[in-house]
């Protein structure tokens, strides 16, 4: 099974996709359409959609990650 994510930032226009496989991230280009449209426009609208990761936390920087802190 491949590893990929669609990653979003709140407050930020835009989505990634995260491939673990290959130790890549990219900005999403392919025009988005359907179910992904909607999470689009939850997203644009301050939402958050969570589906197939059970940990998915937003930090300021490496640091914060090896001394074990996030911003929560």
């Amino acid at each position: 099974m491949a590893k990929l994510a669609i990653l979003g930032f709140a407050g930020e226009e835009g989505l990634y996709i995260v491939d673990l496989e290959a130790g890549t991230v990219a900005p999403m280009t392919v025009p988005v359409k359907g179910a992904l449209q909607t999470v689009v426009d939850l997203q644009r609208a301050g939402g958050a959609v969570i589906k197939g990761v059970s940990v998915a936390v937003s930090v300021t920087s490496a640091e914060d990650i090896s001394n074990g802190r996030f911003d929560g």
